[in-house]
């Protein structure tokens, strides 16, 4: 199922999507139960989604990134392959929802898309093995690390380079029923197809993931694991149009605009 954050007037609800229609949900579907299913009451409300502003479908605390975590994106830069995930921080201030504007700097020089698979956290976890994970997870949305790639070089980490506002662009819900191990993810700038692979391609899988960074720091409701990205990143400029699309979730499309 599809679970969708939006605006209606002046207040912010959730809902279930289904087809065009959005069953309006009391409070939020976070925390999940221990078996990994949301806790969902309807309102008996329903609207269009053609009459409410979609929103990045989860507010968190803190969201995880994997570094070089694809084996086609380590051998384009011919790259060793890590002996441990490689993570590092965005702030939840950089994020934005489907249809906003991603900000360049005006001091930037060169600002790269990266698409991504990304997990959105449903219970608080910490230190679970493996084969617990999925229950600590209500579903997948598509993302873009967004990054400014002479920050990058220039300050030896990452933080600068990835924590702009605008710069964590996710939506356009989430997918609560999905294999993350084998789905199709793409890139199109201007239309054209920049990246494609599958996530079978990942370096280490999805519970991976979630299990080593539930031993460094707890996960809470609503947070964000951004998955890593494949071969294929490239520069965005003033007036792009960003797509994001995954298989069995859907289309995150950002448009892009210099800041004077």
């Amino acid at each position: 199922m599809r679970l969708i954050r939006f605006y209606i007037g002046n207040q912010e609800k959730f809902g279930l999507l289904e087809g065009d229609r959005i069953r309006v949900i009391k409070g939020t579907p976070f925390p999940i139960k221990k078996d990994g299913q949301p806790h969902l009451v309807f309102s008996g409300t329903s609207y269009d989604i053609n009459e409410v502003k979609v929103l990045a479908p989860c507010t968190p605390s803190k969201i995880v990134c994997m570094g070089l975590n694809y084996h086609t994106h380590a051998a384009e830069f011919n790259l060793e392959i890590p002996r441990v995930p490689l993570i590092f921080l965005k702030p939840s201030t950089a994020v934005i929802g489907p249809e906003e504007t991603i900000i360049l700097p005006a001091m930037s020089r060169r600002v790269d898309y990266e698409g991504e698979l990304a997990v959105v956290i449903g219970r608080t976890a910490k230190d679970i093995d493996q084969q617990d994970v999925f229950n600590y997870v209500l579903g997948y949305t598509c993302f873009n690390d967004v990054s400014e790639r002479h920050n990058q070089k220039e300050d030896g980490q990452w933080t600068r380079a990835k924590s702009y506002d605008t710069f964590a662009p996710m939506g356009p819900w989430i997918e609560t029923d999905l294999d993350p191990d084998s789905v199709l993810l793409q890139t199109y700038l201007n239309g054209e197809l920049k990246q494609s692979t599958r996530t079978s391609d990942l370096i280490f899988s999805v519970a991976q993931q979630i299990s080593f960074v539930s031993t460094i720091m707890t996960l809470l409701p609503g947070d964000v694991i951004a998955t890593g990205t494949t071969s294929g990143v490239g520069r965005m400029n003033d007036g792009d149009i960003v797509e994001i699309t995954i298989e069995n979730i859907g289309t995150l499309r950002n448009t892009v605009q210099k800041k004077g």
